[in-house]
């Protein structure tokens, strides 16, 4: 999977959808601001999160934002691993094959 053109292509997605709803649109970026800053967890421990979560989800669009998001925050390849193997714990066999993707995700937007 090209990670890169997937998100592009949903940026383009989305960007559509604001242009048409931008209240709606307005209102999901405000709860990620406000979900997603440093607080009690950091933002990297919280994009490792949502990385665990869009792997149980099975969003492959998720997980492409998410493990860019927890690059630009410091994560490394481990933590993403050990995440990826935290949500294969929990999901099964589906937590496996999208974690898979998660770190083909890493592999490709960290260079």
């Amino acid at each position: 999977m090209d990670f890169q053109s997937l998100l592009n292509n949903t940026s383009a997605n989305t960007d559509s959808f604001r242009a048409a709803h931008p209240e709606a649109a307005k209102g999901f970026t405000g709860m990620h601001r406000a979900a997603m800053g440093n607080g009690a967890l950091s933002t990297k421990d919280k994009e490792l999160q949502c990385i665990a979560i869009g792997i149980a989800k099975q969003c492959n669009d998720c997980i492409g934002f998410h493990v860019r998001a927890a690059i630009k925050a410091g994560a490394s390849r481990e933590e993403v691993v050990e995440t990826v193997s935290v949500a294969i714990m929990m999901g099964g066999g589906p937590g496996y094959m999208y974690g898979a993707r998660a770190l083909e995700a890493f592999d490709q937007l960290s260079q």
